[in-house]
């Protein structure tokens, strides 16, 4: 009876079985390299057609086909997976509706008739504050869902994320090209990646983070115009910055936003309703770490991460007698 018993149970879950979705991204690729190397079993889901995912099965990670915008695909995924930690979010040239909506309805209906213990939500800091900016109230939505299904979860919103400064700012200055800053006065507290990574999967094995909603921000918020005169200083060069006014974003944003082809340009132009905000986007972090178990210590502070950017590339060029300025070498 007891073999019968067992049999009918099946076999438990294990805790350290993971996917991740969204593992090809900017902050995907760090929590699945974060979760192989504290000894979770990583599958992440990619697919069929996008870039070659190669180095994620170079670390370890097991990779399976599957894609938010058709529901049927996604099911078979996961199978024997306990934790599923959801970095996705529309590429520039997709949909956000449709990644960003729909398919992410399908992967949390998905992940509820599976069994799924445990959901965690990379979302957007502010982004119950911002119902007229598409992705900010996707990914609200997407929260308030996550509730309403009775998913076990816990939803981590994002302020933003040193790496993009590098492509935004440090590249251009570097390359002594044109860099595009604003007149507004928004302060964000940029995180790096790999702290970020560090933090999901704190959350990830932390319980009393079940049920809550934790906003993630690095050690201190910044304009862009601080940004740029970092980059400046640590580069050794002076920025070619074209400024654009708020005002020429928000009639542009009117202007795409008229035709049904541009509009999904329209709704990425709506965020400059919250830089034109002039607020500082981040959060006291003390109860964070004390919940996650971190040392504040180890989060990495912008200036110390153009520290190393900046010494390392520009040892490179020196190397190369600073006659080469591809971009092969900021990457």
């Amino acid at each position: 009876m007891r073999a019968e018993e067992e049999s009918t149970a099946g076999t438990p879950l294990k805790s350290t079985s993971v996917m991740v979705v969204g593992a090809t991204g900017t902050v995907g690729r760090q929590v699945v390299r974060r979760a192989l190397d504290e000894g979770y079993d990583v599958r992440c889901m990619v697919r069929p057609r996008q870039n070659p995912a190669d180095f994620l099965r170079d670390w370890g990670a097991v990779t399976v086909k599957a894609d938010l915008t058709k529901p049927e695909s996604i099911p078979p995924t996961l199978v024997g997976i306990h934790t599923i930690i959801d970095c996705a979010t529309a590429r520039p040239e997709e949909s956000i509706s449709a990644v960003d909506w729909e398919g992410k309805k399908a992967l949390i209906q998905s992940a509820k008739a599976m069994g799924i213990e445990r959901y965690v939500f990379l979302s957007i800091e502010g982004c119950d504050k911002h119902p007229d900016v598409p992705l900010m109230d996707m990914k609200r939505c997407t929260e308030l869902y996550l509730e309403e299904i009775g998913l076990p979860y816990t939803t981590l919103r994002l302020c933003g994320f040193m790496q993009a400064l590098i492509q935004q700012y440090a590249v251009p200055i570097l390359e002594e090209q044109p860099v595009f800053g604003t007149d507004d006065e928004t302060r964000t507290a940029y995180l790096d990646t790999q702290d970020v990574a560090r933090m999901v999967m704190a959350a990830v094995r932390t319980e009393e983070s079940l049920g809550k909603t934790i906003t993630l921000a690095g050690p201190k918020a910044y304009t862009i115009k601080e940004v740029i005169a970092m980059c400046e200083g640590k580069a050794g060069s002076e920025a070619q910055v074209t400024k654009v006014p708020l005002l020429t974003l928000k009639v542009l944003q009117a202007a795409t936003g008229f035709f049904q082809w541009t509009r999904d340009a329209s709704d990425r132009l709506a965020f400059a309703n919250v830089m034109s905000a002039n607020k500082t986007i981040t959060a006291p972090m003390d109860d964070t770490y004390k919940l996650l178990g971190l040392d504040p210590s180890e989060t990495t502070t912008l200036e110390q991460y153009f520290d190393d950017y900046f010494s390392r590339i520009l040892k490179k060029l020196k190397e190369v007698g600073g006659e080469s300025r591809q971009r092969d070498f900021y990457l």
